[in-house]
């Protein structure tokens, strides 16, 4: 799978470990923003800028969709974060 560049590849360590605390932390979850109750997006600010993270669910090769994304033998899990103006 290639790598995309974004501007959170840009920023110190330190800033990318703290924005990954925010999405560990991140329990914001409503109707609203996760309507099936599965708890893989959402919106963080960090220093006064907005991010989004997901989670997506791959096939062991990330090629497809994983069939089952409740088995980790046949996932791979995918987190990305990104600044919410490059979405």
């Amino acid at each position: 799978m290639k790598s995309l560049h974004w501007a959170i590849d840009t920023l110190p360590e330190a800033e990318r470990q703290a924005l990954l605390g925010k999405v560990v932390e991140f329990k914001d979850f409503s109707e609203d923003n996760d309507p099936h109750g599965e708890h893989d997006f959402g919106k963080i600010t960090h220093e006064g800028t907005d991010y989004f993270w997901k989670f997506d669910y791959y096939d062991r090769a990330c090629h497809y969709g994983s069939e089952d994304p409740s088995d980790p033998k046949q996932t791979t899990r995918v987190l990305t974060i990104m600044r919410a103006d490059e979405y």
